[in-house]
């Protein structure tokens, strides 16, 4: 049986950006730093909140949020936006659906993988401002969800490591996508 090739998505000019890797490696505040350079525009499609705000629902293979993010991100780009996704998103769990997001894009696609080691999220995580999640989620949890080099068979991600700044990375996400180049649309 043949697999259907899912239906192309965005345009040549938008840009989908996938960002993953372990809890507290920095994806979110680098998704948050390339909106916040790049300005409007830029859709943030993060994991966590359309899987525990939006739908409550644990990660698990197969639950609903996996389709949930794939909508979501091809909405947005279908729609004209540039695309951050970002989360942990296993490879077991998430790969199939993240393959076929970056084959189906039209525009530049680029994947990146945060590689922190676990001592150092540990760290990060310590420094965030929400003390109730931080009462939450412990450095045990952090140790039971840590997976090393979780890395996406295809695409090729690109491996950011521990010692690249916030700033470096967002930099170069932006030269490397093109985002430095592309001017924003005012919505």
């Amino acid at each position: 049986m043949t697999q259907r090739m899912p239906d192309a998505v965005g345009t040549p000019d938008t840009r989908l950006i996938v960002v993953r890797g372990n809890s507290a490696s920095g994806k979110s505040s680098v998704a948050a730093g390339l909106r916040e350079r790049f300005g409007r525009n830029l859709a943030i499609v993060g994991q966590d909140n359309l899987r525990r705000n939006v739908l409550r629902e644990r990660d698990r293979p197969g639950a609903a949020n996996i389709g949930l993010i794939d909508l979501t991100a091809r909405y947005a780009l279908d729609s004209g936006f540039h695309v951050v996704v970002e989360g942990i998103l296993y490879a077991d769990r998430y790969g199939t659906m993240l393959r076929n997001l970056v084959r189906s894009h039209r525009g530049v696609s680029r994947c990146y993988y945060l590689d922190v080691p676990y001592a150092e999220t540990v760290l990060r995580h310590a420094t965030k401002g929400d003390a109730e999640y931080l009462a939450q989620v412990t450095p045990d949890d952090l140790r039971d969800w840590y997976r090393e080099k979780d890395l996406l068979a295809d695409p090729v991600e690109t491996v950011v490591d521990a010692a690249s700044t916030l700033e470096a990375t967002v930099q170069r996400i932006l030269r490397e996508s093109g985002l430095d180049r592309v001017l924003p649309i005012d919505r």
